[in-house]
């Protein structure tokens, strides 16, 4: 889950999470290609493939059969040509009274750029892998019993994104007319995510299911634009709508926040999570004995005494520019020092670099809880993520593992885990709804949108604390500046973890996560 976008998109980083897989192969599927045969079978590549297995898991002391139906299916254009094999794994509840009925959920990570993997191995498919929170793991690596999976609450549809995975964009030379802008950019993915599920629904049968949609990272900003979509624009209410680690607009990033000069609210929304960060790691004094009220006092002053402040600029005098340099490393642990020379403006990058810098070491972007030696001290920003470092491999070598072994699908194509170079093709302009012009990356009018077209649609959040690329209070300032009746306030949940960006890497946050998200589903159909 790294994925950073150049230019303006290269200031800006969202991980996110990948995929799956299972068995015997139907009489239509085709036998596996190699890869040096791939492209010279381009009819092969456009047929919808479809493997059955079946599985069970023992979720929180309760055993689930399944079936498992790992493929692809094919999506065409408005002329009936075909663009795009998507691809899928499903988990369906096996001997259910009346599987019509049954909620699905349909998930996927981010990036933009990120197969589903991560949520997939991670947080709610049967298999998970192996790990130990923060510590690293080392071959040869471990696929364990999901004790927290989603499918006690729900059918599951894990779904990678275009060019991710085995997703694979259905070119001249596939025996299709599919080129990357169709996919790679705000709107069109959003578009394709909609078509896929669309279709879904009738390939299985489940339009009577109770519905939902469950993103990570950029998933959530997919989903703002996606929920809108298939309401307004296929009849199709969603019941709920879970986002886990939310950004909603690229405006509110401390990341790119030096690009931005006389936009201060990113650093206000990005100090609660530094604060975590420095109380975790204890850099404060004193120690504040408890997080969560320390939190809120920090809040309180980002939104007050420092955000005045900042509105200021040149004109803040200098006994309260020390004044609040000094609040900021009480608040934050760095040196006074190093505070004023930021100009009392501390991105969460530089605050990745500076917190431990006296120990050599770098905090992790997507979970500051993580640690690695520091590539250059020298340097104002992280030259990489020790918390992607930490378990990236033993997901990818696990699922690549389960893939093949448990799914029995395609033991030779290459699953593509991030996909090649999507960050730097991705248009982040948006037309939002009600609008004849295009935005940059604000997708808040879109969640807004759908929420008032279906009024008793549910909004879930779910932050960590110590998430520094999308911060907790980040998310909170979105969905309370969200243009809705504040009447439909209510229909929005928050929920917290001791954990980061991926909050089911830590075992106890996975079990509130998943006790979060069933109760949330059980609640809302």
């Amino acid at each position: 889950m790294k994925i950073k976008i150049k230019s303006i998109l290269a200031l800006i980083s969202l991980f996110l999470a990948c995929v799956f897989s299972s068995g015997a192969q139907d009489k239509n599927s085709k036998a596996s290609l190699k890869p040096d045969d791939h492209d010279s079978l381009p009819h092969a590549a456009i047929e919808p493939r479809k493997v059955i297995t079946q599985g069970s898991v023992t979720v929180e002391g309760n055993r689930i059969n399944y079936q498992a139906s790992t493929g692809t299916l094919i999506l065409k254009n408005d002329k009936d040509k075909p663009i795009i094999a998507m691809f899928y794994v499903a988990y369906f509840k096996s001997d259910d009274n009346d599987a019509s009925k049954r909620p699905i959920t349909f998930l996927y990570n981010g990036g933009p750029g990120s197969s589903t993997l991560w949520l997939h191995m991670g947080a709610f498919g049967p298999r998970r892998s192996f790990t130990t929170d923060t510590a690293r793991t080392i071959a040869p690596y471990k696929i364990v019993n999901n004790d927290f999976s989603l499918l006690d609450a729900s059918d599951l549809v894990f779904i990678d994104a275009p060019g991710t995975g085995f997703s694979e964009i259905l070119d001249k030379d596939k025996a299709g007319v599919g080129e990357p802008k169709d996919f790679y950019g705000i709107d069109p993915d959003a578009q394709t995510f909609a078509k896929f599920i669309i279709q879904f629904l009738s390939a299985y049968n489940r339009w009577n299911s109770p519905k939902y949609l469950f993103g990570e990272s950029y998933g959530t900003f997919r989903s703002a634009v996606l929920s809108n979509i298939l309401q307004s624009a296929y009849a199709t209410d969603l019941n709920g709508v879970i986002l886990l680690s939310q950004i909603l607009s690229y405006y509110n990033m401390s990341d790119v926040a030096r690009n931005n000069p006389g936009m201060d609210l990113p650093y206000q929304l990005t100090l609660p999570s530094c604060a975590a960060t420095a109380w975790y790691h204890h850099k404060l004094s004193p120690q504040p004995p408890s997080l969560e009220p320390f939190l809120k006092e920090v809040e309180e002053f980002a939104m007050g005494e420092y955000a005045l402040a900042l509105g200021k600029g040149a004109q803040l005098d200098s006994t309260a520019y020390n004044h609040i340099a000094e609040k900021l490393h009480e608040y934050t642990g760095l040196p006074v020092s190093y505070i004023l020379k930021a100009n009392l403006r501390i991105s969460g990058p530089e605050f990745e670099q500076t917190l431990l810098a006296d120990e050599n070491l770098t905090t992790g972007r997507l979970d500051s809880r993580f640690t690695g030696p520091t590539m250059d001290p020298l340097s104002e920003e992280p030259r990489y993520d020790p918390h992607g470092a930490t378990f990236e491999a033993a997901f990818v070598a696990t699922f690549n593992d389960y893939l093949r072994t448990d799914l029995k699908f395609d033991g030779e194509m290459r699953y593509k885990t991030f996909g090649d170079n999507i960050e730097a093709q991705w248009d982040l302009q948006h037309k939002a709804p009600s609008s004849s012009m295009k935005f940059f990356a604000n997708v808040m009018p879109d969640l807004a949108m759908a929420m008032k077209y279906n009024p008793r649609l549910k909004v879930m959040m779910n932050m960590g604390y110590f998430d520094l690329g999308t911060p907790f209070f980040e998310s909170i300032y979105e969905m309370n500046h969200l243009d809705i009746p504040a009447s439909l306030q209510k229909n929005i949940e928050y929920n917290f973890y001791n954990s980061g960006h991926m909050v089911y890497l830590q075992t106890e946050s996975l079990k509130k996560l998943h006790d979060n998200v069933a109760k949330f589903i059980q609640s809302t159909h």
